[in-house]
Formats: structure tokens, C-alpha cells, sequence
């Protein structure tokens, strides 16, 4: 078996903003896959955004009602209500989307990508798995953060600090290539991929409902730091794990990068021949920024900015756009 030609997006509120609406239509114009759908908890505004999702082809829009989706999900697996006792204890859209991006995988198989991402290439080559699940170069993993060791904080301070320095330094995003490999390597569940009722997703799920409610609660841990727990403690079968090269050529803090500007906007020198997705990290430094993000400001800046540069080269339709 393999993984549907099907790519899942999700998003919780009325509003979409024009930076996430690049990554459903550029997934529609690069991907290569059957279909894209955005599941949408709430009714979308009407905008100009949202129409230029429903004309274009491969595009579908799907409401879907958070506690059904949950309800049938935990049925499957056998957790009564745990899924929609714990999506219900979550307050904030983003704990809340690891939950729902995991029931609608296990339900649907496909691929999930979050949505401050820009696809660049075909996503066929994905399907060939089993599962998998994307990986990205981090400073603070859980080991590193509870260590009392002094030598392994040392480190890891080093690395922090290393890595602040590089995200300022204009073009900062080439000398850090030098030292990634001494950066940790974790899986991040912003863009995965598995069959439909994959043993992977049952587990993560029911680890979800597992957690303990004040740890259920605290930042990335019913996204990366519980799934990375739950590929180390079970058998991931055949699970592949792409390099950060395929989904974050450019590392988290050093995405900042994609909206510096400058006289060149060095694009194929970021992009290697297995990027798939850019997933250019609106959680860490860049998120004040989506507001501002429209077609016209990508034009005016894709000769000097590398974010606008990569949406012009993946999106052609962008003059009508705006």
C-alpha cells in the first residue's frame, strides 16, 4: 500500500490569511497529488483569498465539525471521549491542530502540511512510504533542557548562541550550513504522511490521550515532543524520515532569513534538488509578519526578499491575484 495522493491542510477561524493561502495554492500548482483539501473548522470569510481558493482546480474546501471528526476517530481506537475531552481542554488553535491533523490522517491517509508552508516541487515521490514524518535541525530537545550536566548546557548554550548570532547576520543562513550537523536532529510533525488507519497515528493518538492534563498543556507537547517519544518507544514499520533539506532547507530562527531583504535573493542556493515544501516557520519569528503578507507586497518584493521570490516561482498566478 501507499500513501493517498491526498494533501490536508487545517485551519481553525473564520479568517485566512493571504500567506496561508499561498501554501493551498501552491500545493495545488506544484504538488502533482489528486487533490488538496483545507479542512476549515468555521465558516471563512468571504475575501478575495478564500475565491481564489475555490477557483482554482484540485482545490477542495471541506468544513469539518471538530467533534464528529474526534468522535469517529476515538471509536476506531478505542478511546471513548478522549479526544474530544482533551480538543476541548486545549485553548489555543495550534494545540488544538496536532490533535485534529493527527484524526484526520489516521481517518483519510494522506499528507498534512502546516499552513506557513510553500510547496515547490511534486509530492508523488512521498506516496511510495508507508509513513513518514519530516525532520528539522533544533537546539532544546527535552534531554538537553532537563540535563544537569554541565557540560551538555554548556553545549547546548553554545549552539543557542551560535545560532542567535547567525539569524541577525545578514545572510547568516550560509555559515550556519557549516555547523548543522552539530545541531539535533527531531522530527517535527508540521508535515507528515501516512496510509489511512496507520499503526503509527494509533499510537500517537492514543498517546495524546494519555498525556497528563498540566503536560498536555505546555508548548510542542502534543506535537513534536510526543511524537518523537512515541517513534522511540514503539515500532515505526517502515517509517521514513526525510532530511531537513526535503521540508526546512533553512533551519527554525535561521528561517528568518526568508524575510530579510536585500540585493539578491539567493533562492537556488537554498533550495536543494529534494526540497518538496518550505516550511518557513510563522510559529517562531516570523508570525507578526502574515498580516502584511499579500500578492502585491510578494511583487513588489521578490527581487530583494527570498519568501516573496519563492511564492512568485511557485505560484503563477499571482499578477491576477493582485
Amino acid at each position: 500500500m501507499t500513501i493517498p495522493q491526498r494533501l490536508h491542510f487545517c485551519w481553525i477561524g473564520p479568517s485566512l490569511p493571504w500567506a496561508y493561502a499561498f501554501a493551498v495554492l501552491s500545493a495545488a500548482k506544484r504538488g502533482e497529488l489528486e487533490e488538496v483539501v483545507l479542512h476549515h473548522t468555521d465558516l471563512l470569510d468571504d475575501s478575495a483569498q478564500v475565491e481564489a481558493l475555490r477557483r482554482t482546480h484540485g482545490i477542495r474546501l471541506s468544513r469539518i465539525d471538530p467533534t464528529a471528526c474526534l468522535s469517529e476517530t476515538a471509536r476506531g481506537l478505542g478511546l471513548g471521549d478522549g479526544l474530544i475531552d482533551l480538543y476541548e481542554r486545549l485553548d489555543k488553535p495550534v494545540m488544538r491542530s496536532d490533535v485534529l491533523r493527527a484524526a484526520i490522517l489516521y481517518m483519510n491517509g494522506g499528507i498534512y502540511a502546516d499552513l506557513d508552508t510553500i510547496t515547490v516541487a511534486s509530492l508523488l515521490p512521498l506516496t511510495e512510504a508507508a509513513a513518514f514524518v519530516g525532520s528539522e535541525f533544533i537546539v532544546w530537545p527535552p534531554s538537553a533542557r532537563l540535563s544537569r550536566s554541565p557540560m551538555v548546557l554548556g553545549r547546548h548554550l553554545l549552539l543557542d548562541l551560535i545560532r542567535k548570532v547567525l539569524r541577525q547576520m545578514p545572510g547568516g543562513w550560509r555559515p550556519f550550513r557549516r555547523f548543522e550537523r552539530f545541531y539535533v536532529r527531531r522530527l517535527n510533525n508540521a508535515i507528515m504522511g501516512a496510509e489511512a488507519k496507520s499503526p503509527l497515528l494509533a499510537a500517537y493518538l492514543t498517546a495524546m490521550v494519555d498525556l497528563p492534563q498540566d503536560r498536555a498543556l505546555q508548548p510542542y507537547a502534543l506535537g513534536p515532543h510526543l511524537l518523537n517519544e512515541v517513534v522511540q518507544r514503539s515500532d515505526p514499520g517502515l517509517l521514513v524520515v526525510p532530511e531537513p533539506r526535503v521540508f526546512s532547507p533553512l533551519a527554525p530562527e535561521i528561517s528568518a532569513h526568508w524575510f530579510r531583504t536585500g540585493r539578491t535573493v539567493p533562492l537556488a542556493a537554498i533550495l536543494s534538488t529534494e526540497t518538496r515544501i518550505v516550511h518557513w516557520y510563522a510559529s517562531v519569528r516570523t508570525h507578526a509578519r502574515v498580516a502584511s503578507i499579500t500578492p502585491e507586497s510578494v511583487l513588489k518584493n521578490r527581487h530583494r526578499q527570498l519568501y516573496s521570490a519563492l511564492v512568485c516561482s511557485c505560484i503563477d498566478t499571482l499578477p491576477s491575484l493582485a
